[in-house]
């Protein structure tokens, strides 16, 4: 699959697979906005998404090294949307965070086919095994 996608600073980028069978494209950074209790992180690109597809950012496995989360666990980019690709990492309470570098990896990009639900209003649902159990229901 081929997607358009738009250098927004002259240093951005384009994402690629790290190895074979990857299936996110690493996201380097571009530019930092540090705030006292978090980090944004641009990436200088902006993507055209095709219709039944969206773009997921999720952190790398790199982020146990510097004490943030991704703020939204996890990024979505609408086939809609052409604006820069950008993450905000929350700095954890405590902590003098490490964080990522203009040129550093810092997010991955997965681009997945989604369905298009319409829903139906009904009084009943079928019934489960699990039926209503939430949280902890299974024992574990």
């Amino acid at each position: 699959m081929k997607i358009k996608i738009k250098k927004l600073h002259s240093s951005a980028t384009i994402p690629k697979y790290a190895k074979a069978g990857d299936a996110g494209l690493d996201l380097v950074v571009t530019t930092i906005k540090d705030e006292a209790y978090q980090v944004t992180y641009g990436f200088g690109l902006a993507v055209e998404i095709p219709e039944g597809f969206v773009g997921l950012v999720f952190p790398r496995s790199s982020i146990k090294k510097t004490d943030m989360v991704l703020s939204n666990s996890v990024g979505v980019i609408d086939s809609g949307y052409r604006g820069e690709i950008m993450a905000t990492f929350k700095k954890l309470a405590g902590s003098v965070s490490n964080k990522y570098f203009v040129g550093e990896r810092a997010a991955q990009l997965l681009i997945i086919p989604y369905p298009q639900v319409e829903f139906d209003e009904v009084e009943t649902l079928s019934e489960t095994e699990r039926g209503t159990g939430g949280f902890g229901s299974t024992g574990n």
